[in-house]
């Protein structure tokens, strides 16, 4: 695979003949790597990754937490797992200010990730839980030193924990190689892979977590808990220029990202070169239309109608090219809903008729693919007593002001309108090519197309992929761009109306993506990972 994409890299892709897992933190991938050498398949594999991920990055995802799998299986079908929580009975939006929604006992959305882990393990796995758990609970148990991300996040998130969290992890060293332990979660953890999902959902630790949630003010009650169950979906797709992408439907945002394919499909991308001035300003102009309609439309299909064929429709998406600027940078709403749209900003069409992630491939050539989060660093900040359980804050992600006409407006019951998507990639003939995704809220959105494009447009490597310098587009004309990224380009993006701000070479900002891949070819399992994190791949 030759590329023609020039940026350096900071380390080559891992490559080998049966397996290869790819996570947001070293010791993850290592847990999810030996699963798979034990025998176990891609889906074994996928959930100890997504369960020691909870131990060595505490402050991202969890048991707390929510998420998505997108899962191929080697017989050829596709599904998706549906795990991303839902709005407690008791909460309306008049009950929550900005700050409550964001912090504290309030923000919470109930948690899916271990109904999502369990129901994989059970219908898709090889593995008892105790096997797949092993070494989440060791390190939990034993601690584990700290890596560079972990000092910075742990830094930035705790003054945002109650004290209960604060008793975990507010004496911890941020200093390289400081022991994290966290025996709470240890013995949660292994109680969970004794005695199951009913433990927490219907059981003692359920109990705990609402008791305590309701005596603090929040909503999140017993009934809650024990009503809810992940949901299995198909996949939605589109195809471009020769391949067929998939990703998660509604509640899920991913079609923001197949609508910003198609309507890039009118383009030679290619011959523009990657990153240059008129390609940056191309994805930006095709990003603004496909977010516009998103915050229109996305929702919980189970309350809103998401008018997905008419939105990925070849008539609406061509309508909608011809608003793409080539000269000029158009005016953005920005990420989300944000009241009454000013003028010239960028509309919704109307058409007729943060977060962590992880990819597993197997020997068989089942592919898992999970994003999952507890929101904000932290979540909510809410530490729930004797179980190094965190919270979610995913209310955070859902409209509270009762004038949103979106469908994002918090109800009872609701699904939030996700930006979490992994995203698989088909060759033309129906082969699994290579699935990619990325942390990084509604920025997701824009890095996975971003990381998308340079492997199917440029010819890049799944590490290569994910290096690759990106940006990313907020409200009005305001673009972020890494600084790799020449001088030049980001100069005369200035004088075609953007207003460029400069990251760091290598920002946590634009996501932490990772991809595994099966090349074509030799049938060779290719993984790469995130420097911008602390992301690893391995291979065997």
């Amino acid at each position: 695979m030759s590329s023609s994409i020039t940026w350096r890299r900071t380390r080559p892709p891992v490559c080998g003949t049966h397996g290869a897992v790819a996570s947001a933190h070293p010791l993850a991938t290592q847990a999810g790597f030996d699963v798979l050498r034990s025998g176990g398949n891609a889906v074994d594999a996928a959930v100890a990754t997504a369960a020691t991920l909870n131990v060595v990055e505490p402050y991202m995802s969890g048991v707390g937490g929510v998420g998505f799998l997108l899962l191929h299986l080697a017989n050829g079908e596709t599904k998706t797992l549906n795990f991303s929580g839902n709005t407690p009975a008791a909460a309306r939006p008049e009950l929550f200010t900005s700050a409550t929604q964001e912090l504290g006992p309030r923000a919470c959305l109930i948690p899916g990730n271990v109904a999502g882990w369990f129901e994989a393990l059970t219908v898709h796995g090889t593995k008892p839980p105790q096997h797949v758990f092993a070494q989440a609970i060791s390190l939990a148990e034993e601690g584990f030193p700290l890596h560079p991300f972990n000092l910075k996040m742990i830094g930035l998130g705790r003054s945002l924990l109650n004290d209960v969290g604060l008793t975990i992890y507010g004496d911890v060293p941020l200093q390289l190689g400081a022991i994290l332990r966290q025996p709470e979660l240890a013995k949660t953890l292994s109680e969970l892979a004794t005695r199951g999902p009913e433990y927490f959902y219907r059981g003692e630790l359920g109990a705990k977590i609402a008791d305590y949630i309701q005596s603090q003010g929040g909503f999140l009650s017993h009934e809650d808990l024990s009503k809810y169950s992940p949901q299995w979906q198909t996949p939605i797709g589109v195809d471009y220029r020769g391949v067929h992408v998939k990703t998660c439907p509604p509640n899920n945002e991913g079609f923001q990202i197949l609508q910003t394919l198609k309507l890039l499909e009118g383009s030679d991308l290619a011959t523009l070169k990657h990153n240059s001035t008129d390609y940056i300003h191309l994805l930006t102009e095709a990003i603004k239309l496909a977010v516009a309609d998103r915050i229109e439309w996305a929702g919980d299909p189970d309350f809103t109608a998401v008018p997905l064929d008419r939105l990925l429709s070849d008539e609406y998406i061509s309508e909608r090219r011809q608003l793409i600027n080539l000269g000029r940078a158009s005016l953005s709403e920005g990420e989300r809903w944000r009241g009454n749209r000013k003028s010239g900003v960028i509309a919704p069409g109307i058409p007729s008729g943060l977060t962590t992630h992880m990819a597993v491939v197997d020997s068989d050539g089942n592919v898992a693919s999970i994003t999952q989060s507890l929101g904000s660093g932290f979540g909510s900040g809410v530490v729930v007593p004797d179980t190094g359980v965190a919270l979610n804050n995913f209310v955070k992600w859902t409209e509270i002001d009762p004038r949103c006409p979106t469908p994002n407006l918090l109800q009872p019951g609701k699904r939030w309108a996700s930006c979490m998507a992994p995203v698989h990639v088909f060759r033309d003939d129906g082969n699994f090519w290579f699935s990619i995704a990325t942390p990084g809220s509604e920025g997701i959105l824009q890095t996975t197309l971003q990381m998308l494009l340079n492997v199917v447009e440029f010819g890049a490597d799944p590490q290569l992929a994910i290096e690759a310098a990106r940006f990313r587009v907020w409200e009005d004309t305001r673009i972020q761009i890494e600084e790799r990224v020449p001088a030049e380009v980001r100069a005369e993006l200035v004088e075609r109306g953007h207003s460029v701000e400069s990251l760091d070479e290598f920002s946590p900002l634009v996501g932490g993506g990772q991809s595994v891949m099966v090349e074509p070819q030799s049938g060779a399992r290719i993984a790469g990972a995130d420097p911008r994190r602390d992301g690893y791949a391995l291979a065997f």
